[in-house]
């Protein structure tokens, strides 16, 4: 127990015994003090260590959907939602002026992730669908928090082989994505809070999509919309 109450009086150190409740007040607002400025210090430090990569990220999805691909979006856990985040950021564009954009969020069918699941492994989920659904000149985007995400490697190494450009989102030193030869670029957060590094995470693929229609408008380029992409996503 004693452990356990070492732990909690570091992460909860406003909560100990003897305090006012003015004392408390004072401490949360002193916390949210901390996280908001280790916030900011923790997107300040990747941007001036990986702004390159955010650019050529960007120049990597640009040429995908001027080539007639598509973005295929993955992750697990709350990085599932980044995916489908993403996903509908280029589907369903919130400024006036900017096309939808051909794009497919993998962690979408339930019925496909607990079938592959539960008769395959879950480290199939996303590599069934690479395989089904993945064509040569689309784009795959992963987000995992720790960088070691199996499900991942495997559709990204997958994806490789099948002529499909890579973009992974990691945390932490980056794991074993940040290594692999299977992606084009890692985009790591050196954090070891899961909340600053999906806090990051958003930060960058909003930048992204806002950068992606930047380099297409350049190009004068402006999609075929069929009305299959509003139906389900997929115009293939």
């Amino acid at each position: 127990m004693a452990d356990n109450k070492d732990i909690l009086d570091s992460l909860y150190p406003f909560t100990g015994e003897g305090g006012t409740r003015r004392d408390m007040t004072a401490a949360i607002a002193e916390a949210c003090r901390a996280k908001a400025e280790d916030h900011l210090a923790t997107v300040s430090a990747f941007f001036a260590e990986q702004n390159d990569r955010v650019a050529r990220a960007a120049e990597i999805i640009a040429a995908s959907y001027r080539a007639g691909g598509r973005l295929l979006a993955m992750g697990n856990g709350g990085s599932s939602c980044d995916a489908s985040h993403l996903a509908v950021e280029f589907l369903h564009p919130v400024t006036a002026g900017r096309p939808a954009l051909p794009a497919v969020n993998l962690t979408a069918d339930t019925a496909m992730l607990t079938a592959v699941g539960n008769d395959v492994g879950f480290g199939h989920v996303f590599l069934r669908q690479v395989i089904a659904s993945g064509r040569a000149g689309d784009c795959l985007v992963g987000f995992s928090t720790s960088g070691t995400s199996d499900n991942l490697l495997a559709a990204f190494e997958k994806a490789r082989e099948m002529g499909l450009s890579t973009i992974g989102f990691a945390g932490k030193d980056g794991g074993a994505m940040a290594t692999s030869d299977a992606l084009d670029v890692c985009l790591t957060i050196g954090s070891d809070s899961i909340h600053r590094i999906q806090e990051t995470h958003l930060l960058i693929y909003h930048i992204l999509w806002d950068l992606v229609h930047t380099l297409l408008a350049d190009d004068r380029w402006v999609p075929e919309v069929d009305e299959t992409i509003h139906r389900t996503g997929d115009p293939r």
